[in-house]
């Protein structure tokens, strides 16, 4: 079974990220066969999703950019079927510009149903997404965030 070698809150560019997993080098959800997993990226810097933090667990949105979301597309049936299906999810985060780290947070589970809301598409649309609610493995609370971090976002999102 595979296990990466990374330690929570290590940083990785996106190249280390796809050698690592052997994954896309693209995209928010990247499942990789070779390593039977799927990489989740939550991108608190830059994107059109709400993913979220509400105390430990963490509401991810799903695939898919323009339009209504569907829970049987891609990788988003992917992360609904991951507790039976044998796929191991890892997640990382993202709290800069393009070419910013990757934060390894750990492998997180569906904790609940994936459940709908309405959000904002890539074209300012209003839309269907799923949301997963994930929680790491092993980790009682949410990640720890080194407040440098979170000031980029802050700052980004003041302006």
């Amino acid at each position: 079974m595979f296990t990466p070698n990374l330690s929570v809150g290590q940083k990785l560019k996106n190249k280390e990220l796809c050698d690592v997993f052997k994954c896309s080098p693209q995209g928010g959800m990247r499942r990789s066969l070779k390593t039977n997993t799927l990489v989740i990226v939550s991108n608190h810097y830059k994107s059109i999703y709400g993913d979220r933090w509400v105390g430990g667990t963490l509401h991810y949105t799903g695939m898919g950019q323009k339009g209504d979301q569907s829970l049987t597309y891609a990788q988003n049936r992917t992360l609904a079927k991951s507790i039976d299906n044998g796929v191991r999810v890892y997640l990382l985060e993202v709290y800069g510009p393009k070419g910013a780290d990757y934060h390894y947070r750990g492998e997180v589970q569906l904790v609940g149903e994936p459940y709908e809301e309405q959000q904002l598409d890539e074209e300012v649309s209003l839309r269907k997404v799923w949301v997963f609610p994930l929680q790491l493995i092993g980790i009682p609370q949410g990640p720890s965030v080194h407040s440098g971090d979170l000031e980029k976002v802050q700052k980004k999102h003041s302006v």
